[in-house]
């Protein structure tokens, strides 16, 4: 007889015992939105996977990071105040994305939840949104060109080598928060990096 208080696990609750995050170093499946899922959770899982540019098996961090730098492009356009409000409320509204896409797929910080990086990705932006609205003089379209590459090599390389206290934020933080906030380091760590290397081209090399 089953016992009347054996009840099968809801995925679409949180589980504290999430899966562990698989080996990045392999070709690993996106884990799918559990069956019954709200249109609510569909929305937001689409979001976490950074509306699919985190599907690809191998890489999906890069990927979507590349797609968060899509994203990018227009809304650098805005202006730098419009631009810095959108990462901001990114940034904060990720903790909720990133925890909550977690949960759906069981699987703590899986790699092709992409949201933190498109977070990350905007923030290493943001000197170039202040150049591209209040010194676009200093600018032509071989500069933007490798400024944005630049940012995104930054951040990559922030992201990927994790240096402290990126490391100390993926690995001791739990949650949503511990999703996002080691991209949010790596995006400041890639910002301040940016603009150091910017201001050293600028020192030898005036425009």
């Amino acid at each position: 007889m089953t016992p009347s208080n054996a009840n099968p696990p809801n995925r679409t609750e949180p589980d504290m015992n999430h899966n562990h995050k698989p080996d990045i170093r392999k070709a690993n499946v996106c884990p799918p939105l559990p069956k019954g899922a709200t249109a609510l959770d569909k929305g937001v899982y689409w979001l976490g996977i950074g509306l699919g540019s985190g599907l690809p098996k191998r890489a999906p961090g890069t990927w979507g990071t590349v797609g968060g730098l899509i994203v990018a492009l227009p809304l650098l356009q805005l202006g730098f105040i419009t631009f810095f409000m959108v990462t901001v409320m990114a940034s904060i509204v990720g903790v909720w994305i990133c925890g909550r896409t977690s949960d759906l797929m069981q699987v703590h910080d899986d790699p092709h939840i992409v949201w933190d990086e498109w977070a990350g990705m905007w923030i290493s932006l943001l000197p170039l949104s202040f150049i591209i609205t209040y010194l676009p003089q200093h600018l032509n379209l071989s500069l933007y060109g490798a400024a944005i590459v630049l940012a995104f090599i930054l951040f990559r390389f922030f992201d990927i080598a994790k240096p402290n206290p990126v490391k100390w934020a993926d690995s001791k933080l739990s949650g949503g928060l511990g999703i996002m906030m080691d991209d949010i380091l790596a995006g400041i760590m890639a910002l301040v990096a940016w603009l150091m290397i910017v201001a050293s081209v600028e020192m030898f090399y005036p425009l």
